[in-house]
């Protein structure tokens, strides 16, 4: 599996959801916009702070997440 570095959980940002890099832009949201069929440019192109490795990090976090991980995130 590759690194999620960039996937971060802390409670005092959204909720305590997953989020890119802390910025306020949940892992949940940028998956629904590719789930949705948006290219990882269109969703860059909507939300400019984020970075094509932002994107493929959310999706790897919820592709990890789906195979039923409980544990804490993986150590970069």
């Amino acid at each position: 599996m590759g690194t999620l570095d960039r996937i971060t959980i802390d409670p005092a940002v959204c909720g305590g959801q997953p989020t890119v890099r802390g910025l306020r832009i949940p892992v949940g949201l940028i998956v629904r916009h590719v789930a949705r069929g948006q290219s990882v440019g269109e969703v860059i192109a909507e939300y400019p702070e984020l970075e094509p490795e932002d994107v493929r990090q959310a999706l790897l976090y919820a592709a990890w997440t789906a195979s039923g991980r409980n544990e804490p995130l993986p150590a970069p």
